[in-house]
Parts: C-alpha cells; sequence; structure tokens
C-alpha cells in the first residue's frame, strides 16, 4: 500500500505508455479498420493536446484527484467515511461510484452546449485509434478535474480506489478507443461487463443517434441501465463515417485548429435530444423533408417577391389561344386605360 502510494505518478505514468506502446502494436498487428489519416500527423496533435492538459493540470491545482483523496482521508470526511464500511468494499464501491460519474459526466458533456464546444474536440477525430483516447481539449481536462475532485471530497474516495481509478481510467481510455479486432464471439461476452473497442467506436459515428450512444467508459452496464446502449451502427463498422461533419476540413485537424474548434460559431445540427435508436430512420427522414419544405417555402417567397415587383413595374397581360386577352395587372390597366 504504502509503495503504491510513494510511487503513484510513476505507477501511472508507466502504464500509460505501457498500454499505449502495447496497443499500438495489436492495432498494427491486426487493424479493425482501415484509417483515412496519416497516423503520423494525428497522433502528434492527440499528443500535443494531452501534454497541454497535464501541464494546464499542474499549474492550476495544487493537488489533483490523488492529492485532494489523502485531505479528505486525513479529515474523515465524505458520505463513505460516514458508513464506515470495510477498508475493501470502501475502495470497490467508489471505484464503480466514480465510472458512473465518470458516465454522467460524458452525457452532460453531450447535453450543454457550452460544455459539448470542448468536447467536440475529441469527437472531431477522423479515425478512431488508441490516440484518440488522449484527444481531449486542455480546457476540458481542466474542466473533468474540477468535476473528479467534487465527487472524490462528496464521497469521500479512499486514496487507494483514486490510484487504481486514475490507473484504470487511462488504460480503458485507450483501449476502448483503440482499433483492434477482437473476435465477434468474445465481444458480445466481454461487453456484458465491460466497454470494447467495437462498443465504444459507434460513439465515434457521424450519425448523431449513434453518437448519442455507448457514454461507457469502464463498466458497460450503465449504457444498459440508463437505456443508452447501442449494439451495432447503422452501416456496421467497415462503412460508418467517423467524425463530425462540419470539421472535417484539414484546418480543424492541426493543433491550432484542435485548440481553437471550442471557439467557434458551429454549434448547430447537433443535439443529445435527436437520440432515438429505434425510429433513427424515421427521425432522418422527417429532418430531409423538413429541410426540403423550408427550401420550398424559401422559394416560394423569393417567386412571391418577383411576381410583386414585376406587377408595379412591367405591363402584364395574359391572353388564350386566340389571342384574346384573358387576364391583365393593375399597370396594365392604369397605362391602358382599359
Amino acid at each position: 500500500m504504502e509503495f503504491i502510494h510513494k510511487y503513484e505518478t510513476t505507477i501511472r505514468l508507466g502504464v500509460f505508455l505501457g498500454s499505449f506502446c502495447l496497443l499500438a502494436f495489436l492495432e498494427w498487428l491486426n487493424p479493425r479498420r482501415l484509417l483515412t489519416q496519416k497516423k503520423i500527423g494525428r497522433w502528434l496533435n492527440n499528443f500535443s493536446l494531452v501534454v497541454l492538459g497535464a501541464i494546464a493540470i499542474r499549474l492550476i491545482f495544487p493537488v489533483a484527484a490523488v492529492g485532494t483523496a489523502y485531505l479528505i482521508q486525513q479529515n474523515h470526511f465524505g458520505l463513505i467515511h460516514y458508513f464506515d464500511p470495510p477498508y475493501w468494499l470502501a475502495v470497490v464501491v467508489s471505484i464503480a461510484l466514480l465510472d458512473l460519474s465518470v458516465y454522467f459526466q460524458h452525457v452532460i458533456f453531450h447535453i450543454m452546449p457550452i460544455l459539448w464546444r470542448f468536447h467536440r474536440v475529441h469527437h472531431s477525430d477522423l479515425d478512431c485509434d488508441v490516440s484518440t483516447g488522449i484527444r481531449f481539449h486542455p480546457i476540458e481536462i481542466i474542466l473533468s478535474m474540477v468535476i473528479k475532485i467534487v465527487f472524490i471530497i462528496m464521497l469521500g474516495v479512499p486514496v487507494l480506489a483514486v490510484i487504481i481509478f486514475e490507473v484504470v481510467l487511462n488504460l480503458m481510455s485507450m483501449f476502448t478507443h483503440s482499433n483492434i479486432r477482437i473476435n465477434k464471439r468474445l465481444d458480445s461476452v466481454l461487453r456484458w461487463f465491460l466497454v470494447t473497442p467495437d462498443m465504444h467506436r459507434i460513439h465515434h459515428s457521424a450519425r448523431e443517434n449513434e453518437t448519442n450512444s455507448n457514454f461507457c467508459f469502464h463498466l458497460s452496464i450503465w449504457d444498459r441501465l440508463f437505456g443508452t446502449y447501442l449494439e451495432e451502427p447503422r452501416n456496421g463498422h467497415d462503412k460508418m463515417v467517423i467524425g463530425l461533419d462540419q470539421f472535417r476540413e484539414s484546418k480543424w485537424q492541426n493543433l491550432s485548429g484542435l485548440l481553437y474548434l471550442p471557439f467557434t460559431s458551429h454549434i448547430g445540427g447537433y443535439a443529445v435530444n435527436y437520440r432515438d435508436t429505434i425510429n433513427a430512420d424515421e427521425l432522418e427522414l422527417a429532418r430531409e423533408l423538413a429541410i426540403k419544405n423550408r427550401e420550398k417555402a424559401e422559394l416560394a417567397s423569393e417567386l412571391a417577391s418577383y411576381i410583386e415587383a414585376i406587377g408595379k413595374h412591367a405591363l402584364v397581360s395574359i391572353t388564350d389561344r386566340n389571342g384574346k386577352i384573358i387576364e391583365v395587372n393593375d399597370k396594365f390597366c392604369e397605362v391602358s386605360g382599359y
């Protein structure tokens, strides 16, 4: 226990680097999908974001998640200390509750427009691989740390639980975003308990109802329990388009573009309220019909304006096949006297 506390930073960094290298090797060995972008540029941008986020955390927070847990544990503060369960039970329950808090945090980042602005940096990746698991805007990393610290204080999470959770969070974030091919039968069994890459990849689909599904990071039970689970994407994993339609240009796929992306005006075209895993096709058809009707209304309004302008400034007469005038406008009567 003392060893884990003492070398917490070294353990986390070692697990992070070791897991990244292992998952990157497995992706290269047996990829699930063909990537559409060059790896070097994407990986450089994604690593730059996580480094900037880590620097921001060090500069802003005198104590981060583990440091907060130390202070809470010393002062016996929080909900768990109130019930005083056995230490091992407190650790297990704390990890599960922290995982649930991450699920709700993730959902909230999709619901609130101001939070979605920062989270869409993560979703703007046009491919999904191990590096996508670390692609978060520095401000989102700061906001996530604030939320995590609040939950740790409220619950009174033990230090060991925070350390285990932080290590597993980094590991699972990279694993669930990885481009690893897993046997379909094994995947179907694993996802009853854990989030698998095929399960989470749906969350990065460009289709809104698919993006608003499968929010879990570790335990898959929360998606099933709260009705946000989607088993398969409509077009299958191989043909599924990944990313956000409004940020597919190259200017949004470099470091400067990713840092500026939350502050652009492109906020339309996305809302968690559109999520419907059953009637997705009907919703899409209804939206397409609404767009067509709006375009027709705009054309009709424009045509009416043209007709009104012609009526005021031109002589208009309509004849039948024999040349007999059957209809005229007011301007014609005014000028001709008939």
